[in-house]
């Protein structure tokens, strides 16, 4: 019997020592899990620490990489090993090991070292794979179709090319890319699960591929690929008046597939002379903005296998295309993701048959009928009913968004789009047989393939939805690039929504690799430093240079850095953000930056028939010398970031000069603006564009103005994202909550009463009365105004990262108490786990919940009144030696932590 105890108290004690020790977890490459298809030559290794303890860091870290995966795990040939390497860095830390090559795949793991001196296991083994370094690793031969047809508007185009296999396969890879959309099948079966590729870049400078491991997809014997292409982004309408082939008129595929067999001999298959084409099939047309038309009865069974007689199918025409262009895919790829029901199904007082799924998103539709051959189901998309409930189509302008159905007639069939999205929240069936039932259609969100990283919740419901709305508004235009809007003629990476809601977006979800691949074809479309309005830029060479969209170029580099920590986008971006400073100071005149056209502080509010000036019209000018100072501040401490010290000298002169010149023209001596709007005020203090002396009497305008307006605001998309963070930081954190808990128009909070899902781009898009703002330019998703999603987090929950040590290695959690909420609570997935801050007000006492990542610290202002005691886990935090009280301070008490899970709570 002493025997057994004896072993149970052994193994007992084995079991709390292994769960106090230190685990590694969630291995990432170049912000991907077991990547293929890298061309970066560095690339970069993250984990995330798990600990059941508090105060818990990392001060070593080992990793060791090699060729084989069970090897590696018995410590044998080792390709490269850094040996234990004193440091708490956990996130980018780069492969220094040998050279990589083309196709190269390495496996790795990690194992680390705590402040408590024990040693994690090893993690389990990652891997990553490179795709093809050099333009000569591409034998394939680009391939056009030689139809007469393969037109703007015209059928898609599919290829295709039989082949055998007489060796038993070890591997496969399949590297593709197209001009247009391609959706790839191998012996009928899809490739991969992303929609829209290769993704939009700018197309004559940067062109992804895409990387497959099909090893699982070859059979012994007989097999056949296939691939079809549509206009897209490529050759398809963008932008307006009929602009359209603006890369190029024809299609275009360039196909490698690559083999590897079981006794070490390798094969590729890929596109060449050999192939065939075809314009027969049954997508008649899919455009980006028109939508799509399909016939059933033109569907060519089994195209994609070997037995399919191709013998009408037409050649190829061999075309010659750069391959010097071509760059691995950076960016999440666009993905299915939620799908909806309808809601309702009802027809409207014009007799419309109408479903409402529920919720405003961008996708399509997923239909199941039978229907006799020939019977034509047409299918519109929109976004919201006229006051009368009828369906409403004006605001798409020359967007079709339709999508046309014709059945076979063979039983069930079962059918969605291919190369096109709507953004919709209801749809108009016409033509569809017998009765309408909700089995019958659904609606499939469509966006890139982002982690959700964040969560806002309170006792408010109202502010609730306007988070779901805020995020929605994202998912839905967050579609490879971050676009305007997703349902009219538009659809364009414009550079000044980015901008402004660039923070909030690192917020909601994971958009590292998003915006570092739209951000390099921000500098690939830059003219002479001038960024353009939107990007990739299809409008004209002069569509460019306009403060707060150009901006774009260092706003969006800088708060990546600031949520992810990361130097590379830095360096990566600093010659295009010096470049948009040039620009501006080649087109100033003593530092005055006032020439030029400029959007301005769009869509401000303006009332109807203002005859006492009430609209709310900042000087287009006194806001560009504002950005212009803002945007070379970002360079001067990116300079710093990257050690660059001439630099540093030379903007930090710069930025005295612009502020000088703006004082000399926008101010008077006693701090008056030469315009008297909420978001002159904003910009001038938030931007330090104000000497220190002036800058409190500045925000009492400020809050003068608001409550002039009823506090209501009157911000457009420059001034609505720093608005409230301005008041906060002045003292106004009162007068910032008044706006945001607002319910008439013009705030966040009315259209969220209107019954908005999604954001708004005009404050009042649907008017008290029922009635539309103007259909010319009246999206109800444009994510821009959602920018308040910031505040909510960084403010009212109160999470942030000390941009000392950014990307949240050192965490700052300060919450505001206000607006009448009881509860607030969010929480935020960091390159370091997840971060959380809950309070709560109940029977007078305030509970603040936190939670602190391991290898991260945090420093957390607990709301207090006077000199109440602050109380942890039910303690006094003075007898928790882990707690370090640092001071008290404009109603906080504050403490530095380490990691782990904490409530405070005080009086």
């Amino acid at each position: 019997m002493k025997k057994v105890m004896l072993t149970l108290c052994l193994l007992t004690l084995m079991s709390v020592q292994l769960q106090a020790q230190v685990k590694v977890q969630n291995l990432v490459t170049e912000s991907q899990t077991n990547p293929i298809g890298l061309d970066n030559t560095t690339p970069r290794f993250s984990w995330k620490l798990h600990a059941t303890k508090r105060n818990v860091m990392q001060t070593a870290y080992e990793i060791r990489a090699g060729k084989d995966a069970v090897k590696l795990v018995k410590g044998l040939d080792v390709l490269w090993q850094t040996g234990s390497v004193k440091s708490d860095q956990s996130v980018d830390v780069p492969y220094l090991g040998p050279a990589l090559s083309s196709r190269q795949r390495v496996y790795w793991q990690v194992r680390v070292t705590d402040n408590s001196g024990k040693v994690s296991p090893w993690s389990e083994v990652n891997f990553f794979e490179m795709g093809l370094l050099r333009p000569a690793d591409w034998s394939a031969q680009w391939i056009e179709s030689t139809a007469a047809d393969d037109a703007v508007m015209g059928p898609t185009v599919r290829f295709r090319k039989p082949f055998s296999i007489s060796k038993k396969v070890s591997a496969a890879r399949l590297y593709v890319t197209a001009h247009g959309l391609y959706e790839l099948h191998l012996n009928g079966k899809r490739v991969g699960d992303g929609y829209l590729t290769p993704g939009w870049t700018s197309y004559k400078k940067r062109l992804q591929y895409q990387v497959y491991d099909v090893t699982s997809l070859l059979v012994s014997g007989n097999n056949a690929i296939g691939a079809e292409l549509a206009s897209g982004w490529f050759r398809g309408y963008l932008a307006w008046e009929d602009n359209k082939n603006i890369y190029g008129s024809k299609v275009a595929l360039l196909l490698q597939l690559e083999i590897t067999y079981d006794d070490g001999t390798t094969e590729r298959i890929q596109t060449n002379e050999k192939w065939k084409c075809s314009t027969q099939g049954p997508v008649r047309s899919s455009e980006i903005y028109h939508g799509e038309r399909y016939d059933a009865r033109l569907e060519q069974v089994n195209w994609t296998s070997h037995s399919y007689v191709d013998s009408e199918w037409l050649p190829v025409r061999i075309a010659d295309h750069s391959k010097e262009i071509l760059i691995a895919t950076e960016g999440p790829l666009v993905k299915k993701r939620e799908v909806f029901k309808p809601i309702k199904i009802f027809t409207t007082p014009k007799g419309e048959k109408v479903i409402d799924f529920g919720q405003n998103l961008v996708g399509w539709i997923q239909l199941n009928v039978s229907a006799p051959a020939g019977q034509k189901i047409t299918i519109q998309h929109a976004e919201v009913l006229d006051k009368y409930g009828n369906f409403y189509t004006d605001n798409l302008r020359a967007a079709k968004q339709i999508l046309e159905y014709t059945s076979s007639g063979e039983g069930q069939e079962s059918y969605e789009p291919h190369f096109t999205f709507y953004g919709f929240r209801y749809i108009k069936v016409d033509g569809f047989p017998g009765e309408l039932k909700p089995e019958n259609i659904s609606a499939v969100a469509v966006y890139s393939d982002m982690n959700v990283t964040g969560t806002f919740t309170s006792s408010n419901a109202l502010l609730n939805q306007l988070q779901h709305n805020i995020q929605w508004g994202q998912r839905g235009n967050f579609l490879d690039v971050p676009t305007d809007c997703p349902q009219r003629d538009e659809r364009l990476g414009w550079t000044g929504d980015a901008q402004a809601f660039s923070r909030t977006a690192a917020f909601n979800f994971d958009v590292r690799t998003f915006f570092s691949k739209w951000l390099k074809d921000v500098e690939a479309d830059q003219v002479d430093g001038s960024v353009p309005f939107v990007v990739p830029n299809v409008l004209s060479v002069g569509a460019s240079g306009s403060a707060g969209w150009a901006d774009a170029a260092t706003i969006i580099p800088w708060n990546m850095y600031l949520a992810y920590g990361d130097k590379n986008v830095l360096e990566n971006q600093y010659e295009s953000m010096k470049a948009w400073i040039g620009f501006m100071e080649r087109n100033s005149a003593d530092y005055l930056w006032n020439k030029g056209f400029h959007f301005g502080d769009w869509l401000f509010y303006r009332p109807f028939d203002d005859n006492d000036g009430r609209a709310a019209v900042t000087d287009k000018y006194l806001i560009a010398q504002c950005f212009f100072a803002h945007s070379t501040e970002l360079v001067l401490k990116t300079a710093k970031v990257l050690g660059k010290s001439d630099d540093v000298k030379r903007y930090s002169e710069l930025l005295k000069q612009i502020k000088d010149a703006f004082i000399k023209e926008y101010s008077t001596p006693n701090g008056r603006l030469v315009s008297s709007t909420q978001t002159a005020y904003v910009l001038a203090l938030n931007f330090d564009m104000l000497p220190e002396s002036l800058r409190a009497q500045a925000a009492q305008k400020l809050v003068d103005n608001i409550k002039s307006y009823g506090n209501h605001l009157t911000t457009g998309f420059l001034g609505t994202p720093y608005l409230c963070h301005v008041l906060s930081r002045f003292g106004y954190t009162d007068v910032a909550y008044s706006l945001l808990m607002q319910e008439t128009y013009p705030s966040w909070l009315y259209p969220v009463k209107m019954g908005a899902t999604t954001i708004w781009e005009r404050w009042d898009g649907i008017k008290p009365d029922s009635t539309f703002q103007t259909p010319g330019m009246n999206s109800f998703n444009h994510y821009a105004y959602g920018a308040i999603g910031d505040w909510m987090y960084r403010v009212v929950a109160g999470i942030d990262t000390d941009e000392s040590k950014p990307g949240y290695k050192a965490i700052v959690i300060k919450p505001h108490i206000g607006g009448g909420l009881t509860t607030a609570q969010a929480t935020l997935e960091t390159p370091y786990g997840e971060a959380k801050s809950a309070w709560k007000l109940s029977n007078g006492k305030i509970t603040l919940e936190i939670k602190v990542p391991v290898n991260t610290t945090a420093k957390v202002f607990v709301p207090v009144t006077s000199d109440a005691a602050v109380w942890e886990g039910g303690k006094p935090i003075a007898s928790n030696s882990g707690i370090k009280v640092l001071s008290r301070e404009d109603g906080y008490s504050v403490l530095e932590v380490g990691s782990g899970q904490y409530v405070f709570t005080t009086p």
